[in-house]
């Protein structure tokens, strides 16, 4: 399959139309619609159900588009890593991350990069832990944020000098809000909003599993506004929403959890960019 007929299957599923898409690629729509047969043909998969009105996809079709996607924006980092002259330190750097205070420690050493290499550029992608795996396993990501346990066999790690703290993110009103600590007992009965990766990390405490769940977030910011509306009380890390002032919502730690270490991983044997190397070592420098 070529990457050229992949951007030709793109650009239909963006006009939705073989006949808008071969104008756009100042091609004829004969040729445009036997190279479109000709990879339905390779796959051995119907990609798209025509119509006179618009083209859709197969469930198949929406896959491919997906991976299309990745594939052309990895092929694009390549040809702009390579590009670069061998004098000049620049070009794009990607993390992935979720939400957490910890993400200052990354700032500081992406400031201090920059200040050297101005021609350095960061990119943050946010994401839960499967999120941020999956896209460094495809080499979409160069570092990412996880917390908890690391796989060593797949990655190369680096503890950053942050943790984090769990607890619970609850209305201000609520008569839990009058304890320092909340234990997990204190929540039995009550409805949780979690994570979506909750115990895939093992940050769920095993004393609370099989308790009332009624809504996971991807972000907090999401579970924080469940909270407000009275859904429940949302299980997550410490300063990410804002208690502060006026605010409705408060945070309290629970009893019994220890704080969890934060590591910034690549892939083993990962070859970085001459940008990718020096921020590497940028954050090797400030971690001790």
């Amino acid at each position: 399959m070529e990457l050229r007929v992949l951007q030709y299957f793109l650009t239909v599923t963006r006009e939705q139309s073989i006949l808008g898409a071969a104008q756009a690629l100042h091609l004829s729509q004969p040729t445009l619609s036997r190279q479109l047969r000709e990879m339905e043909e390779e796959l051995g998969k119907q990609l798209f159900i025509r119509s006179n009105r618009k083209i859709t996809l197969t469930e198949e079709g929406m896959l491919l588009r997906k991976r299309a996607e990745e594939i052309l924006s990895l092929v694009d980092r390549t040809k702009d890593e390579i590009a670069l002259s061998d004098e000049v330190v620049a070009g794009d750097i990607h993390i992935g991350a979720g939400e957490s205070e910890g993400i200052r420690f990354l700032a500081r050493a992406a400031k201090a990069l920059q200040e050297e290499y101005p021609l350095v550029h960061f990119h943050n992608i946010s994401g839960d832990r499967t999120t941020v795996t999956e896209d460094l396993d495809k080499g979409l990501l160069d570092f990412g944020i996880l917390f908890g346990e690391i796989d060593a066999a797949k990655y190369e790690c680096l503890k950053v000098p942050y943790t984090e703290r769990y607890g619970v993110l609850m209305r201000r009103d609520d008569p839990l809000a009058q304890k320092k600590t909340v234990a997990p007992e204190d929540l039995a009965g009550k409805p949780l909003i979690v994570s979506r990766q909750r115990s895939e990390d093992g940050i769920l405490p095993h004393d609370m599993e099989g308790q009332q769940i009624v809504a996971t977030y991807n972000l907090l910011f999401n579970g924080s506004i469940m909270v407000e509306e009275g859904m429940g009380y949302a299980l997550g890390f410490d300063h990410i929403i804002n208690v502060s002032g006026d605010s409705p919502l408060c945070f309290r730690p629970l009893e019994g959890q220890p704080e969890i270490e934060m590591h910034v991983v690549w892939k083993k044997y990962q070859v970085f960019t001459k940008a990718g190397q020096k921020f590497l070592d940028k954050l090797r420098e400030m971690a001790e």
